[in-house]
């Protein structure tokens, strides 16, 4: 079975969906192959986004990525001050 991505909003609509079909009285593995995913992804997917709306979805997922953007930079800079104390010891 080929991977699917789905996207933050198709992700919380589908927890939503769980949650009224679960509401009905389904069982979570009736529910998964409802929503066409693993229990282990459903599980996960109600870990980080569980009662979210959309737009704090959407603006965790912005969060995540400057987040990560910052500690590539710091990463950098850190790298950059020791090849700089590196070249300050010298050879001689």
């Amino acid at each position: 079975m080929p991977q699917k991505r789905h996207t933050v909003d198709q992700i919380v609509a589908k927890l939503r969906k769980a949650d009224i079909e679960l509401g009905k009285g389904k069982k979570v593995p009736e529910t998964c192959k409802l929503l066409e995913v693993t229990e282990q992804t459903y599980y996960r997917w109600r870990q980080k986004y569980g009662g979210m709306k959309p737009k704090m979805a959407k603006q965790l997922k912005t969060l995540e990525k400057e987040s990560a953007r910052l500690k590539k930079m710091v990463a950098e800079q850190a790298l950059d001050m020791e090849i700089l104390k590196e070249a300050a010891k010298g050879n001689w």
